[in-house]
């Protein structure tokens, strides 16, 4: 199976319409990238809620242990954790519904994306949110 991410239009409509971003793997150190990615993000303007189950508060944002600690709705769920954990965190995705599956630059992972598309859910892999939101400004 092929990953197809959408356009990159697309990508700017799902990023102008989310506004609260689970980060799965985000790290508390400032030399990260997931932190240095979820720090720009957080100053545009959206709503960080960290998945770390080893941090306690992120980006003056308590930290939660997974995806079903998160009370409310998720827009996009970002990934920063290596391509072999994406089917484990996709069957936790589907469990709370969130609207947006994202893999960050480098991880992407074929059985995760099949299980989610499968379900109807938009998918991108292989893609910096940071980037993809800079360029769609």
């Amino acid at each position: 199976m092929t990953i197809h991410n959408p356009s990159r239009g697309e990508i700017g409509k799902l990023l102008k319409n989310a506004k609260r971003i689970a980060v799965v793997g985000l790290s508390d150190n400032p030399e990260r990238t997931s932190y240095m990615v979820s720090e720009a993000m957080q100053k545009a303007g959206y709503e960080i809620i960290p998945v770390n189950p080893n941090a306690k508060e992120i980006l003056g944002v308590p930290s939660v242990g997974s995806l079903k600690e998160i009370k409310g709705h998720v827009d996009i769920v970002n990934v920063f954790r290596r391509s072999q954990f994406l089917p484990e965190i996709a069957r936790e995705f589907a469990e709370i519904d969130a609207d947006i599956f994202w893999a960050q630059l480098g991880v992407e992972n074929e059985e995760a994306y099949g299980f989610l598309k499968e379900k109807g859910y938009t998918v991108i892999m292989d893609r910096c949110i940071k980037v993809e939101h800079a360029m769609t400004k």
